[in-house]
């Protein structure tokens, strides 16, 4: 048994990868690699044996303006193990060095955990902490007078590169924002099925509307309301929760709920730092989980 990593650009490795992911999880990252949107930040430990990766755990370089002041974390992502391969202790020992590798080289580290494993994570080390999401107030709710945010997959190339170079340098619409969104962003956004724009405001969002309607991001070069922005929205429901933790002068548009992450996950973490989520009020970008 081998101990490969930081093998994403050899496809070979790659397309191991791919094919234990696919099982586990039901996506692969080829088009994700070959399109250019890896930047080096997501870093994969595995187990490889006879030619076939049987364990993996990923460290995921993230890079936050937390409050005004930048933090660097790592999350924990993609932890699978072949299935004839589980219960030999194998996930514990790739997250065991992943620990061993970043513990003391940044300010904490978190994963997003299946509820199925948090004794496992607890067992580790890990501790549980909460979220608070945020739901826009059905007042603010409104229609505008201005056009509406259209779907880009409409448009043209010129409309879809704008918002590539916007994901990587935007104006910040969140008090807990990732600096380094680029890859993970254009992970989840690459088909550009759930990006829309607004020409009179020059702004992109990001809307999902699979569970509920959220508005997951915010991009534009100059700064805007917030209010301007929902006020676009064609909105098929009262409710709308943001993907993301408000700035401090958008809180009055906002109501905040206590999230420990329902049927979905768990939120743990290692590192006194991390603290600072759940004491100020801040949630994880939708598009910052790997």
């Amino acid at each position: 048994m081998e101990l490969i990593s930081n093998y994403m650009t050899d496809d070979s490795s790659r397309r191991m990868l791919n094919e234990l992911t696919r099982k586990t999880f039901g996506f692969d990252f080829e088009g994700w690699v070959k399109d250019g949107y890896f930047e080096g930040d997501y870093i994969p430990y595995s187990f490889v044996e006879d030619g076939r990766m049987i364990s993996n755990v990923s460290a995921n370089k993230m890079h936050f303006l937390q409050r005004g002041i930048e933090k660097n974390y790592i999350q924990i992502g993609t932890v699978m193990t072949g299935e004839l391969y589980r219960k030999q202790g194998l996930a514990r020992k790739l997250i065991e060095h992943v620990l061993s590798t970043y513990e003391n080289e940044c300010d904490g580290i978190y994963l997003f955990g299946n509820l199925s494993a948090v004794d496992f994570y607890l067992k580790n080390g890990f501790r549980i902490i909460n979220q608070y999401r945020y739901f826009v107030k059905e007042e603010y709710i409104k229609k505008s007078e201005g056009s509406r945010f259209l779907p880009v997959n409409d448009m043209g190339e010129e409309i879809k590169n704008k918002y590539l170079q916007l994901v990587r340098n935007s104006c910040y619409f969140s008090s807990f924002e990732q600096i380094n969104k680029y890859g993970l962003q254009m992970f989840y956004t690459a088909g550009f099925d759930t990006v829309y724009y607004a020409e009179d405001i020059d702004c992109f969002a990001v809307i999902d509307d699979e569970d509920g309607f959220a508005l997951q991001s915010v991009l534009c070069k100059e700064k805007i309301a917030l209010t301007d922005v929902i006020g676009r929205l064609d909105m098929v429901t009262d409710q709308l929760r943001l993907g993301f933790t408000p700035l401090d002068e958008d809180l009055y548009l906002c109501t905040s709920e206590l999230y420990d992450g329902a049927d979905d996950y768990r939120l743990f973490y290692r590192g006194d730092e991390l603290e600072a989520v759940e004491r100020d009020r801040l949630y994880f970008p939708d598009l910052s989980h790997a």
